[in-house]
């Protein structure tokens, strides 16, 4: 049951929730109190086996502030990652009598800043040429920060990991993240924190890939959305705030701890080899690795401290390397823990 009625089109909202059960909360209050231009709105809400009383408490939240039917809880017993979380909601709704017109992921850890559904919804409406619409992301501060993007390539894979300002400027347009101050435009991919798909098309081209465990799976999904022959918009006069990184413990694309989780790898792996290819996931591989070494060298001639990721060689090595070229390129970790490869 949706609320808000005066308007036929059908948004639902998704909301996959893994250990931050008062945010995911208070997203879904944020939703609540918009007003949506009169659209019908429901929403999902997932908790994806959190550990500790995050169901018990999304529970308790859900008859105190008399959520009722506008709120419809998934209570799952583990963890499937991000995508396969919001895939529990999409088989439900694929099934389901009347289907949405569009569907609106929006990240446990962000909020509506302002009538960023309508907003979304209104420009889908007005553009039907756009397949998804992403909304401009906010620091709780209010300064926007990078939601628009490039499809990841060998090329921008080298630039990145080697940070060096000279091969920015002789391999100019390679870097993945657009500027914050982006303006409204087509766009490679976006932020997998708020972002609006038609539900037909989500439908067509299929659902977030089942092998991610977290990380890369909405460029993936958007890789294959721009299959369709429909494009990708960011839409910055949609906003939402969002505290990066609280239920996965990333800021800014690195950890906190400064060591990527092994997951982080497989996708990175897994998201190279399903849109450009084996032969393209090798070669991104090895100009990563090289990108490193550069800036490794770099850091230490500069006497700075260097941003490869801790144990970079030794994980990308065993997630990434020894998969692509000596086991299975398509390797997937179901659950996020260490997975064995083994030579051909």
């Amino acid at each position: 049951m949706g609320f808000q009625c005066s308007d036929m089109t059908r948004i639902s909202v998704i909301i996959v929730n893994y250990g931050t059960a008062d945010l995911a909360a208070e997203a879904v209050q944020t939703v609540l109190a918009r007003d949506h231009g009169g659209r019908v709105v429901d929403i999902h809400l997932v908790d994806n086996g959190s550990p500790g009383d995050d169901a018990g408490m999304l529970g308790r939240v859900h008859a105190e502030r008399g959520w009722g039917e506008r709120v419809t809880l998934h209570l799952e017993h583990e963890n499937h990652g991000f995508g396969r979380g919001n895939n529990v909601v999409l088989n439900t709704l694929a099934k389901a009598a009347a289907r949405p017109d569009y569907v609106f992921f929006l990240n446990p850890d962000a909020r509506l800043a302002n009538e960023a559904v309508d907003i979304m919804a209104t420009f889908l409406d007005d553009h039907p040429g756009a397949v998804a619409a992403g909304a401009a992301v906010l620091r709780p501060d209010g300064t926007r920060v990078s939601a628009a993007f490039r499809f990841p390539s060998p090329a921008s894979e080298f630039v990145g990991m080697a940070s060096f300002g000279i091969l920015n400027r002789l391999l100019p347009g390679r870097e993945v993240a657009l500027p914050p101050e982006t303006e409204r435009r087509p766009v490679d991919w976006v932020s997998g924190a708020a972002f609006m798909v038609r539900f037909p098309v989500l439908l067509e081209a299929g659902f977030f890939d089942p092998d991610f465990f977290l990380y890369f799976e909405e460029a993936e999904l958007m890789w294959r959305l721009h299959g369709t022959g429909q494009s990708v918009w960011y839409v910055p006069e949609a906003k939402v705030e969002h505290v990066a990184g609280a239920a996965t413990g990333m800021r800014g694309g690195k950890h906190v701890s400064r060591a990527k989780p092994g997951y982080w790898y497989d996708s990175w792996r897994l998201y190279h080899v399903k849109t450009r290819g084996v032969g393209a996931a090798r070669m991104a591989a090895v100009l990563s690795v090289a990108g490193a070494a550069i800036n490794l060298a770099l850091s230490m001639v500069r006497r700075k401290a260097s941003n490869v990721p801790v144990r970079f060689f030794r994980d990308f090595g065993r997630n990434v390397l020894r998969p692509l070229f000596l086991g299975d390129p398509l390797l997937a970790r179901p659950d996020g823990k260490t997975i064995k490869v083994s030579a051909r």
